[in-house]
């Protein structure tokens, strides 16, 4: 059977010491009853990053170009898990100033922009339209505002780029000095072949919507990505294959892009995904779980490996999961 794996993965994620891993294994996997989520907000993980905001939603102090930039950048980095990880929604006071801090970011023609200066960052508008939407702004005008400019970037192939580390945006010094002081956006080569790092996360998006996961243009980014599983990115930023097997923070990779694709609607009989299937069905440890990363030298501290494995290993259990129903 192509969804099943060698080891459950359960006992390990019971067994890991994390109450909130241990939850959502019963929740999701074993389909136990549970006590409500509101009973993960109060974890001691999500208290600790709850701590901390600013009067208006944000997280961290004014700094970098522009002087939203830090605050954008932490406020991300906090959103990201206590929607991702802890489901956290709108229905929180502290989500939704967050949200409408995010929202204030975002420009009138529909991106987010401040995480690399005055450039265009098509991949953490697809990242912040993805966790709005899970946090419950689905149906919220200013994602509509996203979406549609997230069309309107693509390349002629379909997919996206960062339209300043293409060759057409220059070197990389050139990149650093566009994106560290006021300069005016620079606008996408459409004829340069799209990026699998970036085309991921902009699918997140697309994944996270109950409207737009059922698209054609969401079926036709798929086809896309899942046809560079395992190849080097066409640009230099995270080129190399092996980044494919770095589950690390919010970065692509073969989980990130998995996740997206079973959510559009792609099974277990597609060649592509049987692939992706059967690379953890073989990198599987003995006691049922993954590491952080099969990168070759790419190591992480034994103490950030033991408190991010169980979160890897539940994501990836919950996709063999999903496929199973």
């Amino acid at each position: 059977m192509a969804t099943a794996l060698k080891i459950d993965p359960a006992p390990f994620l019971l067994d890991s010491g994390n109450v909130t891993v241990a939850y959502f294994t019963r929740r999701d996997l074993l389909k136990r009853p549970v006590a409500g989520i509101h009973e993960i907000w109060s974890h001691a993980g999500a208290v600790k990053l709850l701590r901390g905001q600013n009067p208006d939603g944000s997280w961290g102090k004014p700094g970098g170009y522009p002087l939203h930039h830090r605050p954008m950048a932490e406020t991300f980095k906090r959103f990201r898990l206590l929607v991702g990880r802890y489901e956290f929604d709108r229905s929180h006071p502290a989500i939704e100033a967050a949200a409408e801090f995010l929202f204030s970011t975002q420009t009138r023609q529909g991106d987010f922009r401040g995480m690399i200066g005055d450039q265009y960052a098509t991949y953490y508008t697809g990242e912040f339209a993805s966790l709005l939407i899970r946090a419950g702004y689905g149906e919220d005008p200013r994602i509509d505002r996203a979406m549609t400019w997230l069309l309107a970037m693509r390349q002629d192939d379909g997919g996206w780029i960062i339209p300043v580390q293409a060759p057409k945006g220059g070197s990389n010094r050139t990149a650093l000095k566009l994106t560290s002081a006021p300069s005016v956006p620079v606008e996408p080569d459409r004829t340069m072949p799209f990026s699998h790092n970036w085309t991921d996360m902009v699918l997140r998006a697309f994944a996270a919507h109950p409207k737009w996961k059922k698209s054609a243009e969401a079926r036709r980014v798929a086809k896309l990505l899942k046809s560079r599983f395992f190849k080097p990115d066409v640009y230099s930023s995270y080129k190399s294959a092996d980044y494919w097997v770095r589950f690390v923070q919010w970065w692509p990779n073969l989980l990130t892009s998995l996740e997206s694709l079973v959510e559009i609607g792609l099974s277990a009989a597609d060649p592509d995904v049987a692939k992706a299937l059967r690379w953890f069905r073989d990198h599987q440890e003995p006691d049922g779980s993954w590491r952080t990363t099969y990168f070759p030298g790419n190591k992480i501290s034994p103490q950030n490996e033991k408190g991010e494995s169980p979160w890897v290993t539940l994501r990836i259990a919950r996709v063999f999961k999903r496929l199973e129903e």
